[in-house]
């Protein structure tokens, strides 16, 4: 007995020591990535054979350390528990242009200083001086395109999606996405107006939130969401919850959103009926919801299709791409999901699919199911958007030729 109980405490110990270690290794990322963000831009940009006059290297050398101590601060007390947006602004806006700073500085810093070395262009001094004034001027351009693009009303992507199980009756159904409107610290009301009006051009027979309406309390953000209350569809406006909503009292937003005339699918589905077939209309909790503590939050599939035909086509709301082997397993014809923002600042989606199984668009897992991960209709903190441009989505659901 002594013997065989302890093999898999032995077993057990050797397992858990690698994920001890990495668990203990991942505590130490918060404080070493805002080093590096500001350290190497700072050494690339002033310290690598530039030889700048004392006064520039100095006054340049402080407002790095500035925005190193500044920038978590900034977040700390506009995210942490004072929530104070002013600060959340200058934190967000800081966080974004050192990454900026740093892939560019990373990049040219070897790129472009190799090729200048290549071509036998002037001295050290003078590769060193281009190489700066580049990073500076491509990250400045970078940095106010990716305003422009995080802030404007998002381009309408359309694109038909064939479901063999779909009824020639329901062929044409024209389903709009949108997700992570993200509405915030930046006061985008007008902005919110403006994606509504988008929508209701559209002429949507469904139209579909999937999460992470905003970062804040309903009560707080409630006039930046109102005017999805003015959102048109000829069939229903359905919504999920994504992740940040678990963060700002969850089942405030859900009572908000029904009360602004869109049916929370909490586990549950509803019937779309056109040319007399159906399509089961599904949604689930976000996969956060479970380990939020709110009672009656969780993710539960089953539960959402109980009662359903299981011929009937199913088109499921979850935030989470990462659903998606759930949604498989149910046999689900078409996921819809958010949550990437499609990296929102390159080169970051390379760790966005650390995560998740797709970036963004309509991809295939099975031999049924289908996923459409939108790129988001707003943006999440740092107000910039390079390379990973929002949208409005259009999907025409198709029947099988």
């Amino acid at each position: 007995m002594t013997e065989t109980s302890s093999t898999p405490s032995t077993a057990g110990d050797a397992h858990e020591a690698p994920r001890g270690r990495l668990q203990r290794l991942m505590r130490y990322i918060p404080l070493v990535a805002p080093v590096l963000l500001w350290a190497v831009p700072c050494g690339v940009l002033l310290y690598t054979g530039q030889h700048w006059p004392l006064a520039v290297t100095l006054t340049a050398t402080a407002l790095f350390v500035a925005g190193l101590v500044g920038m978590p601060l900034a977040m700390a007390r506009g995210h942490g528990r004072r929530q104070q947006d002013w600060a959340a602004i200058i934190g967000d806006t800081l966080l974004g242009s050192a990454w900026v700073l740093f892939v560019w500085s990373v990049l040219l810093g070897v790129l472009l200083r190799l090729a200048l070395t290549v071509a036998g262009v002037g001295d050290g001094q003078d590769r060193a001086r281009i190489v700066t004034w580049a990073v500076l001027g491509v990250s400045a351009a970078l940095l106010a395109w990716g305003y422009y693009e995080a802030r404007r009303v998002p381009r309408v992507r359309q694109l038909d999606v064939e479901l063999p199980r779909l009824g020639a009756g329901l062929d044409g159904t024209r389903v709009v996405l949108i997700t992570d409107t993200h509405y915030g610290p930046l006061d985008r009301a007008r902005w919110s107006e403006r994606v509504c009006e988008t929508v209701n051009t559209l002429e949507a027979d469904l139209v579909c939130h999937t999460g992470d309406i905003a970062d804040g309390t309903a009560d707080r953000r409630r006039a930046q969401a109102a005017p999805l209350g003015t959102v048109e569809a000829t069939r229903a406006r359905v919504y999920v919850t994504g992740n940040h909503e678990y963060y700002s009292e969850a089942q405030g937003w859900v009572d908000l959103m029904d009360r602004l005339g869109w049916e929370p699918l909490r586990n549950r589905h509803v019937l779309l009926e056109r040319g007399g077939n159906t399509l089961v209309v599904a949604g689930v909790d976000d996969v956060t919801a479970e380990s939020s503590g709110l009672a009656g939050h969780g993710a539960d599939l089953a539960e959402a299709l109980t009662g359903a035909d299981p011929d009937l086509p199913v088109l499921l709301l979850a935030h989470q791409p990462k659903f998606i082997d759930r949604a498989a397993a149910h046999g689900v014809d078409l996921q819809l999901s958010g949550h990437t923002h499609g990296g929102q600042i390159w080169p970051f989606h390379y760790l966005v699919r650390l995560d998740q199984p797709a970036l963004a668009g309509l991809t295939r897992h099975g031999t049924r199911t289908q996923l459409y991960t939108s790129r988001g209709t707003g943006f999440w903190g740092p107000p910039f958007r390079v390379f990973a441009p929002s949208e409005i989505t259009l999907l025409v659901l198709r029947a099988a030729s």
